[in-house]
């Protein structure tokens, strides 16, 4: 097949890369370059963050009103719906997530931008009981400015819009870069805020790898806020770059995340929660629950019937319905996985399944690795320290709660974790001691608008979703009035 060209858009228009060189998009289920992006370069950033720029300061945007700004999110959540089946195989074209999976999330879109839709004209200040008696005063929040917004490959259009929506809510613009392995998804949702009537240069794309497009964007100057969903040694550079310009950012960097099951657990549930939490979407979640931590008297019996439920996932086409998971969604990737599954057999961790290239001839062209679950790990093994960002489950065993908390917690990540157990006082105990931003009890892997998302360490820093969100993406001015008429002494300090 021909590969289909797209383009970026910045300033309200499509645009090419001005050094006129692509990359191409492969499928992860074929091996097929199914699409070309462009390779932006330095120059092409400066042209999306100047228009970003002229846009947050033109009255088109900057006067609107935050009930204005918010209609316009609620268009765009309605054009979003209507085209949610594209959006969703563009996507598994790109990533090779499950087809059904990306349907899911381009289906929830729009309760994301409605949801900050609403809020924008909810976001106000205060008027605080001031300690002079003639001096009103009262705070406002206002937008930040020009904010970069940085998508990863394994969620693009979730991700992007966990960013997107309460910036603009705001009255921000935004430059967006997402993933040089799955641009096209987000080119195509940018033409769904033109149709919707966002103003020229309010949403601007931009593509490219991140050593070029990225760096441009993260360390120029004229950005006021970096937004980055990503890992975290290239967290490390977005934040040195930012620092010379002081450059405040909001970081999602993944986990390491504790599935923990004790004795008294419905252990039907756990099951399908642990499976959940690694094999969905092959393991490349943020929120994986790499780390299986079951408590030692059922930890035989449990693992097996994990490790056997493993073996009958079907691998294959994720278009297909009858497809539960999909490829690594780039080649990188799956180097990684197989480099860290060999170094763990290798350090004496035992393979309870997978642990192996599948050799069937169908699987053959795609980036495909089955579900694993290794046993025999100690809690400071590597790869149950490290994000695989893949379908390996580590196995740890626990005797007591105090011992469990001490090895969910005993990681430099702490994005998320589960906990499965029908005593609603040690759920609560345990949920309360957990390092982690989320904790899900009895269930796993499920997000909403409504309830921030984000860790800490190694996991980032800040939050998305949920009203704490809009805290990234407006700043606070405090307003003085004297109301007297009492001249003030030009040389002491009013304290």
């Amino acid at each position: 097949m021909t590969p289909r060209d797209y383009l970026m858009h910045v300033g309200g228009a499509p645009m090419a890369a001005s050094g006129g060189r692509t990359l191409d998009s492969v499928d992860p289920a074929t091996g097929e370059v199914w699409a070309r992006i462009p390779d932006a370069t330095a120059q092409d950033v400066d042209t999306a963050v100047a228009a970003a720029r002229a846009a947050f300061r033109d009255p088109a945007w900057a006067g609107l009103t935050a009930t204005a700004r918010g209609r316009l999110l609620n268009r765009v959540a309605d054009l979003v719906d209507a085209n949610a089946d594209s959006l969703a195989r563009t996507e598994t074209r790109d990533n090779g997530k499950l087809l059904r999976e990306m349907k899911a999330q381009a289906l929830a879109l729009g309760r994301w931008y409605r949801f900050f839709g609403g809020l924008a004209d909810k976001v106000d200040g205060t008027v605080p009981p001031m300690d002079f008696p003639t001096i009103m005063g009262y705070t406002v929040r206002e937008p930040v400015g020009v904010v970069a917004a940085i998508a990863p490959w394994n969620s693009p259009l979730l991700l992007a819009t966990w960013k997107l929506a309460p910036a603009l809510a705001a009255g921000n613009t935004v430059v967006a870069k997402p993933s040089e392995y799955t641009s096209a998804s987000l080119v195509e949702l940018v033409e769904l805020f033109v149709e919707a009537g966002f103003p020229p240069g309010v949403v601007n794309v931009v593509t490219g790898t991140g050593a070029g497009a990225g760096a441009a964007l993260t360390s120029h100057p004229d950005i006021d806020h970096i937004a980055f969903t990503g890992g975290p040694e290239s967290a490390k550079a977005i934040g040195r770059a930012a620092a010379d310009s002081l450059t405040p950012t909001t970081f999602e960097l993944g986990g390491k995340s504790a599935n923990v099951v004790f004795a008294d657990a419905d252990l039907d549930a756990a099951e399908a929660g642990v499976l959940a939490g690694i094999f969905a979407a092959s393991g490349q979640t943020c929120i994986a629950g790499s780390r299986l931590l079951v408590q030692r008297d059922i930890a035989d019996a449990f693992v097996a019937r994990i490790a056997a439920r493993a073996e009958t996932i079907r691998l294959g086409d994720p278009t297909a319905e009858d497809t539960q998971m999909g490829p690594a969604a780039t080649p990188p990737q799956l180097e990684r996985i197989v480099g860290m599954v060999e170094d763990a057999v290798a350090a004496g961790a035992t393979v309870a399944t997978g642990g192996r290239r599948p050799d069937e001839e169908r699987l053959a062209a795609g980036l495909f690795y089955p579900p694993t679950v290794l046993t025999g790990l100690r809690p400071d093994d590597h790869i149950a320290q490290n994000e695989v960002f893949g379908p390996v489950l580590s196995v740890l065993t626990f005797e007591d709660e105090a011992e469990a908390v001490e090895i969910a917690n005993g990681t430099r990540y702490s994005l998320a974790a589960g906990i499965w157990t029908r005593d609603v006082k040690r759920a609560h105990r345990v949920a309360r001691a957990l390092d982690a931003g989320t904790v899900w009890v009895n269930t796993y892997r499920a997000v909403s608008p409504l309830m921030p998302f984000g860790g800490s360490g190694l996991s980032g820093h800040g939050r998305e979703s949920g009203i704490e969100a809009m805290n990234a993406y407006t700043k606070t001015k405090s307003v003085w009035i004297e109301l007297s008429e009492e001249v003030q002494d030009p040389f002491v300090l009013r304290v």
